[in-house]
């Protein structure tokens, strides 16, 4: 059995399809169609079956994917034994919302880079829900993201910092516009953002039901950049890490909007599978974001 099929299997999970597995593997999709033939041929089974667009394990596939995983990863072990960081090859996947990927973990990127420059980084922005439900099912190797809770017994959590959350506003906003203390009230202002899952958005969401304060609108614009400049425009409030806006408000380009939330501070964790191999490239990024997020 050749190692490499399983490795296209992991990646055509991964992938959801023949064809994005292809692309990322660099193979045409007939060679992974060949291969996922073979590997079936030779156990005798059936591993996928096609519903809609998507590639999806069947329940034998299933039963024997932690067989597969166990092999690929015993097979990275003895790759990787004996070997300096900066001679490992490899890929290794971590999640992270936008907001801690642009304006926080830049720096990690950088030192990760250099520390392993022969391991692929693959950088997946997502929510926190999603990324502790990749992190769950083994999609990622490494979460870094804001407490959500939830985690169960199959995902070992750290928490490596706290950060303030602001309601921030244009500095053009004014008078009774401002209040969003008062309960009661119909705003003619838009509630602005990024990500309709995020844990900004279902803070803010809840908290303004809980005071019976109806806004006007909403934007959602998937984007931490497009949501700061929106609300410099005076398009809208939002409710988002004080880090991200840091300069803007020091620049006097926006300004914080009074909000009893119970809850001021935010918890960002990193968060693995409990039955991932620590491989020295992940136990590398994971100590980078320890030391960079004090």
């Amino acid at each position: 059995m050749e190692i490499k099929y399983l490795h296209t299997l992991k990646t055509v999970l991964d992938s959801g399809s023949y064809l994005k597995a292809a692309e990322r593997l660099g193979y045409t999709q007939s060679t992974v169609t060949f291969q996922m033939q073979q590997l079936e041929q030779e156990l005798s089974l059936q591993l996928f079956e096609k519903i809609g667009r998507k590639m999806v394990l069947t329940q034998a596939g299933r039963d024997i994917l932690p067989i597969v995983e166990d092999i690929l990863c015993s097979v990275d072990r003895l790759t990787t034994h004996g070997k300096k960081l900066s001679q490992i090859k490899g890929t290794l996947k971590v999640a992270m919302p936008e907001s801690l990927l642009t304006y926080q973990m830049q720096p990690v990127l950088k030192a990760f880079r250099a520390a392993a420059p022969g391991v692929t980084l693959s950088m997946r922005s997502l929510n926190c829900y999603a990324i502790r439900d990749q992190i769950t099912n083994g999609e990622v190797d490494i979460g870094i993201h804001y407490d959500v809770g939830g985690y169960g017994k199959t995902i070992i959590t750290e928490k490596i910092s706290e950060h303030n959350t602001v309601f921030i506003a244009s500095p053009a906003l004014s008078g009774t516009d401002k209040d969003f203390i008062t309960p009661h009230q119909k705003k003619d202002i838009c509630l602005i953002y990024s990500d309709p899952s995020s844990l900004s958005y279902k803070t803010a969401s809840r908290y303004l039901t809980d005071r019976d304060i109806l806004m006007a609108s909403e934007m959602e614009l998937w984007s931490t950049e497009a949501l700061k400049r929106s609300v410099i425009s005076n398009l809208g409030v939002a409710l988002i890490p004080e880090f991200a806006v840091a300069d803007e408000l020091k620049k006097g380009l926006l300004q914080v909007l009074p909000l009893p939330l119970e809850r001021q501070t935010t918890s960002v964790m990193i968060t693995h599978h409990k039955n991932k191999w620590i491989s020295p490239a992940m136990e590398t990024f994971i100590q980078l974001a320890r030391e960079y997020s004090q």
